[in-house]
Parts: C-alpha cells; sequence; structure tokens
C-alpha cells in the first residue's frame, strides 16, 4: 500500500516576503485579458521600446558570436575594449573624462545596477532617499538590503525636481544613498546644470551617495541635449552614474548597461558582481562597443522619431480637451486624469471601454495618483488612434 508522504515545507528567507509587490504585473495581466478576449488593445502602459536594434550593430553580434575566444568564460568584470568604448561616448557626448580601469562597471542591464548598489551600501536600519513617483525597482535593491526608504515627492509645482530642502531631518540623518533619474521616468521631466550643482553640494554636505539613473540620457526634445550628472563639478566626488544601451540604440533585450563615476563604488560593485556573474557573453560585448563608437546617426534618427511622437499625441490630446505639459525627455508623457477618477479606475475605464493601456501613476508612488503614464512606444497613427478611442469616451471637452 502507497504511504501518502507529508508535504516538504519550503519557508522562503525573510527578504525574500520582504520584497515590494510588482505593481504591473497585475497591469500586464488586465491588458492580457483583453487580447485573450480578441480585442485590439493599444498598449502604451509599458516602457519596452519598439524599434528593432539597429543593423550594423544586430551584424557586428553575429560576426563576433563565431569568435571562439568569446566561447569561453569572460573576464569577470568584462572586456577593456567594451568600458574604454563607453568612456569615449562620454567624452564625445558630455565632456566627461571616465577612466575605464577603475571608473566603469560592466553590467547585465542599468536594472541589475540599480538593484547592486543598495545592496552594496546599505545596512539594515540604513535610509535611501528615492524619488516619488519613481521607477519601482529602486525599491527592490532597498528591500534586499533590508534598508529603509524616505519618499521625497516629485511635484509639477516644482518642476518634478526633488525638494532637498523639505527632506526630515531625522530621516537624512541615517541617510545613505538617494536615487535620481533624469530625463524622469515616469514624468518625463528633465533637470539641468544648476539641479545638479545643489545636488552635489547636499550631497557633501550630508555625506549621502548620489545615484543618477540615466537611462534615458540620450532622448531630449525641442534641441537639447539632456544634461549628465557626471557633467557637474565634484559629482564623481559624491556619486554614479547608470547608462544603459536599451533605450539609446534599441537594445533592451541585450541587456547592457554600465555604471560610471566614483572608484570605490565602482570597485564595490564590481566586487559584488564577481560572486553573481562572470559578465556577459563576449560578442555582446564586442556589438555593443560597436553601438558606442560606431555610427550615431541612428540615436539622432532615434530621438527624432520619438519627438514626432510626442507631438503627434498632444496634437490629438488638444483635439479632445485633454490639457497636459509635454515631456522635455524620455519616451514617457505623465498626463494628469479626469476630475472624478483615480489613477487607476481611470486606467481600467479606458483598458475596458477603450482598449487603451496606460500605467496608473500611482504604480510609482503616492505622489504618483493623479496622473497616469504613456509610453511613446507606437507608430504616430497607432498613438493618435488611442486618444480619440478615449475621446469617444466623452470624459473631456474639446
Amino acid at each position: 500500500m502507497e504511504t501518502k508522504l507529508e508535504q516538504h515545507i519550503i519557508k522562503p528567507a525573510d527578504r525574500m516576503t520582504g520584497l515590494p509587490t510588482q505593481f504591473f504585473a497585475k497591469l500586464v495581466a488586465k491588458a492580457n485579458a483583453q487580447v485573450a478576449k480578441g480585442r485590439d488593445v493599444i498598449n502604451l502602459g509599458q516602457g519596452n521600446p519598439d524599434q528593432p536594434t539597429p543593423p550594423h550593430i544586430v551584424a557586428k553580434l553575429q560576426e563576433a558570436a563565431a569568435n571562439p575566444m568569446y566561447h569561453r568564460y569572460p573576464p569577470f568584470s568584462g572586456y577593456p575594449f567594451l568600458k574604454e568604448a563607453v568612456a569615449k561616448r562620454y567624452k564625445e557626448d558630455y565632456n566627461v573624462d571616465i577612466d575605464p580601469t577603475t571608473e566603469v562597471a560592466i553590467l547585465f542591464g542599468g536594472k541589475t545596477g540599480l538593484v547592486e548598489i543598495s545592496q552594496c551600501l546599505l545596512n539594515p536600519g540604513d535610509v535611501c532617499l528615492v524619488p516619488d513617483p519613481g521607477y519601482p525597482d529602486y525599491w527592490s535593491g532597498v528591500a534586499l538590503a533590508g534598508a529603509d526608504m524616505h519618499f521625497m515627492p516629485l511635484t509639477a509645482e516644482n518642476r518634478f525636481l526633488p525638494d532637498y530642502s523639505a527632506i526630515d531631518e531625522a530621516a537624512l540623518k541615517r541617510a545613505k544613498l538617494m536615487f535620481m533619474n533624469y530625463p524622469n521616468n515616469p514624468t518625463g521631466a528633465v533637470a539641468n546644470a544648476d539641479f545638479y550643482a545643489q545636488t552635489v553640494e547636499f550631497a557633501r554636505r550630508t555625506g549621502v551617495v548620489v545615484a543618477s539613473d540615466f537611462a534615458y540620457g540620450a532622448i531630449g526634445f525641442d534641441g537639447e541635449r539632456p544634461v549628465s550628472f557626471l557633467q557637474t563639478p565634484g559629482a564623481k566626488e559624491v556619486g554614479i552614474e547608470f547608462y544603459t544601451l536599451s533605450k539609446s540604440y534599441n537594445m533592451a533585450g541585450w541587456r547592457v548597461g554600465f555604471a560610471l563615476g566614483n572608484s570605490q563604488i565602482i570597485s564595490l560593485i564590481n566586487l559584488m558582481q564577481d560572486h553573481y556573474y562572470c559578465s556577459l557573453f563576449g560578442g555582446i560585448q564586442e556589438a555593443a562597443a560597436e553601438a558606442l563608437t560606431g555610427p550615431q546617426q541612428c540615436v539622432t534618427e532615434l530621438n527624432a522619431t520619438y519627438e514626432r511622437r510626442r507631438e503627434a499625441l498632444f496634437g490629438a490630446l488638444a483635439r479632445i480637451g485633454w490639457k497636459a505639459e509635454r515631456p522635455g525627455g524620455s519616451f514617457f508623457c505623465w498626463l494628469p486624469v479626469p476630475e472624478g477618477y483615480t489613477s487607476e479606475s481611470f486606467a481600467d475605464l479606458v483598458l475596458q471601454e477603450a482598449d487603451v493601456v496606460v500605467a496608473p501613476g500611482v504604480g510609482f508612488g503616492s505622489f504618483g495618483e493623479g496622473y497616469v503614464r504613456l509610453g511613446l512606444l507606437t507608430s504616430e497613427a497607432r498613438l493618435e488612434e488611442a486618444v480619440e478611442r478615449i475621446g469617444k469616451l466623452g470624459i473631456f471637452k474639446a
């Protein structure tokens, strides 16, 4: 006679149960449910670039994949030629001098570094200053480190920049790390040189390390190139910047990013990664170097594409009477929800009634309430169609 074995109980570590809820998993599930019904859904709620990687980068990977040298383990911290390539790009684009041997860490995508830096710098009981609204994966690294978060409100009145003078003194005494992100996800706001100078002064005064998320650094509008934090005098003394090829070169699936700046922090990230990884496949590293050092017309053209889409979207918004500020950078638009709705109830309405996915602002933090985020990640015609569908609901008045 077969004996029934007792179920073996698996108890996860505390750090697993303390991870933040993935708000956007719920959004994806709602969208997929509509698609499963055969609905023509226009998804403007996610941040996944819709264009292919430029052909010359793909060709370089195809060539490099046949190189037997890359079939072995790569150097733990990556090939020097890729670090030299990103240093060259920063010099050309921002006139920032980067030492490729000590001031560059190669990452498995920018997201990895954004999680790792909290684990490198924070202990339980330490505080991380986090923008609200902001990219939710900042929260993940803080949770894994067992540290606490103190949110810095980003409001329209302050151009979606943090007000350092308003940070609670008790939290500031425990703060060791601060995230900032311009061009900003989700608001599309940009930061100027004066703001970064204030940031360096704030970091020096408080001892807080600055983590600048520059994921959308290549995407700026109205003839303005986004400013890098590392262009600021003293920036490398107080922090680092995260850069990624995902947005600049439509290489989101390739998972190539960098941490740049303060050599002590870079060495900590490299040490952390020595225990996690053995760096990226060499063929991808060679293709990434080609992206950074090869023709940059593809970046210019991509930026122009997003600007055309922005104009198409805001033209359509004006026609239905939905008033909002144009973003200065990134491929996101931050739009106020109409009176009588929360960000989530409005997002549910336009999904159910117009088959349009938008991201509720509350998913980026409590100060995101009252807004929804739209991505410029489909054609101008589809952006206009999405707005027209919402207009037919009769919520806005032209």
